[in-house]
């Protein structure tokens, strides 16, 4: 049986709205200023960065998307603990995004929204 892993990635309502453009199955390419991607690995933390971080920026909310992937093919991508222990990160470079689109298993979920009235 195949080992999944669930991911989470807080997003704003721009990055949203191009993720149900692409039937809730793929995140829009990175900027040339954004030479990362970088899924998280826990609800917690997305959720922090989409109510502290989403809510002051753009269209002024968050959210949190979750996502499965196989744990075999996240294995290759460093993960970067960038603050506490919660504050864990998966590195996949830029260029390889479109493949890890193509990797994610079923669709891509909204499990939390916020507003700028939300952010502490």
């Amino acid at each position: 049986m195949t080992q999944i892993v669930t991911l989470f990635r807080p997003v704003g309502a721009e990055e949203l709205k191009l993720i149900e453009d692409s039937g809730w199955k793929a995140f829009p390419p990175r900027l040339p200023e954004q030479p990362i991607f970088y899924p998280v690995t826990n609800e917690g933390y997305a959720a922090q960065i989409a109510r502290d971080w989403n809510t002051k920026h753009g269209s002024m909310q968050g959210f949190v998307t979750k996502f499965e992937v196989e744990a075999e093919y996240a294995a290759k991508f460093d993960r970067k603990i960038v603050g506490g222990r919660e504050h864990e990160e998966l590195w996949v470079p830029a260029e390889e995004l479109e493949e890890f689109n193509r990797r994610i298993l079923g669709k891509i979920e909204v499990t939390q929204s916020f507003k700028a009235s939300d952010s502490v």
